[in-house]
């Protein structure tokens, strides 16, 4: 089949690559040439592992390409997906500028059927709006049908959730708009056996929203036991595989830390608390949540200062400035709230990251980086842990010790054994371990 997809950031160059990659033929479109032009070179402009192999490997075969025209995509294929971004506006509302702009290109120019499927995470009633701007727009006396197919793909293992998926959520509104994304799917869920569900629009795209902001709240709920845990001596690693083995529970996001970050946590939380307040029933719980997650880093920092007690001049380490390990990405990653927080408070920072050192100086370009551990570690007066990356778990604690000038450590990821490293000769703060 012949698909569109219409953006290629992490959501729809993943999306793409992996349906060209289960035999349908695939043209992703992006707005931006040079994002198109390092695609056509074989150069990836996101980081995600094994992206960069299924990509080549399909434009090889013929099955994707590249454009900077909706048109071309419209005239191209039957389905369209749009991936645009929906970045949060000032009071938290999705902007839904880039999806309405795709439509009405869409509407300009198909001359036949077409399907428009939103890819993007979006608010409730989104299909509503993009309905109302085809017919706006459409010159042509012809059908077409918005659908809503949300993406559940984490950064980092984004091509596996892809292609083997444990459900795809599809909204749909006609017979022939499922069928047709039933028709894509199916070489994908043959391979992994995940569920292929159908459902009306509007809960396609509450499914969403509803999912990540539980996840988030999982987050917060253990981050808010950590602190508890603190004060009453008990170890919150100890408490959550307690609470994990409960198969109405389970284990995973249950791992206390500095926080919850990237591009969909954060974003999805507040648009729901928005959509909520905008329907007149406030989501309190949710407006925990961000609380909770807010005043997560707060306690790290808080952390920081009682262990320095002057900042200022104190240089300090950060190890990680990615929101998660195997990613580039830096959106609302912990490290935005704490590097400008310590530069205010004039401390000397030197960071590392494998990956997002390129993304984070876009935003940063003053913070000093090296691309080696013990070099970033060398006279530090505290070593703060905000990704934990491999390089970081594996550290040779003898030889951090050795280049440092005061042996501190503050985990914000838990990401050590704090009865190893305080017997490396550490003084070690983690998240809820006394």
């Amino acid at each position: 089949m012949k698909i569109s997809v219409v953006g290629t950031g992490y959501v729809g160059l993943v999306t793409g690559a992996c349906f060209s990659d289960a035999g349908h033929e695939v043209m992703c479109i992006d707005n931006n040439p040079k994002k198109i032009e390092m695609l056509h070179r074989g150069e990836m402009p996101i980081y995600e592992p094994g992206l960069e192999e299924i990509v080549k490997r399909n434009v090889e075969a013929g099955r994707l390409k590249f454009s900077t025209s909706v048109k071309e995509g419209t005239e191209f294929a039957e389905v369209i997906f749009i991936a645009v971004g929906t970045p949060p506006g000032p009071g938290g509302e999705a902007n839904m500028t880039y999806v309405e702009q795709v439509g009405r290109e869409v509407a300009e120019n198909m001359t036949s059927y077409r399907l428009l499927v939103e890819k993007s995470t979006v608010p409730a009633k989104t299909s509503e709006h993009l309905k109302r701007t085809v017919l706006k727009y459409l010159r042509a006396d012809t059908d077409f049908d918005v659908a809503s197919n949300p993406e559940f793909l984490r950064e980092g293992t984004a091509i596996p959730d892809a292609t083997n998926p444990d459900r795809v959520v599809v909204g749909v509104e006609s017979k022939r708009a499922g069928d047709l994304l039933e028709e894509i799917y199916k070489p994908i869920l043959a391979k992994g056996g995940g569920k292929f569900l159908r459902m009306n629009v509007t809960s396609a795209e509450l499914t969403k929203h509803a999912s990540n902001s539980f996840l988030a709240m999982k987050i917060s709920f253990i981050n808010a036991v950590s602190r508890i845990c603190e004060l009453a001596g008990a170890d919150v690693e100890q408490v959550a595989q307690g609470m994990g083995l409960d198969p109405r529970i389970g284990p995973r996001f249950l791992k206390a830390g500095v926080g919850y970050g990237g591009s969909c946590f954060p974003k999805d939380v507040d648009a729901f608390v928005r959509l909520a307040d905008a329907l007149g029933n406030e989501f309190t719980l949710l407006k925990e949540v961000q609380k909770i997650n807010k005043t997560q880093r707060e306690h790290v920092m808080k952390k920081i200062k009682q262990e320095l007690w002057v900042v200022q001049d104190k240089r300090i380490a950060i190890f990680g400035l990615a929101f998660k390990p195997e990613t580039d990405d830096v959106r609302e990653a912990p490290s935005l709230y704490f590097v400008p927080e310590l530069q205010a408070m004039k401390a000397k920072l030197r960071a590392w990251d494998p990956i997002a050192e390129g993304k984070f100086k876009e935003i940063h370009p003053d913070l000093e980086t090296v691309p080696d551990l013990y070099e970033c570690a060398k006279d530090a007066d505290l070593v703060l842990i905000l990704t934990e990356w491999d390089a970081v778990k594996n550290i040779d604690l003898a030889k951090l010790k050795s280049v440092m000038a005061c042996p501190v450590i503050v985990d914000g990821r838990n990401t050590f054994d704090p009865a190893t490293v305080r017997a490396a000769g550490f003084t070690y703060h983690s998240i809820g371990r006394a």
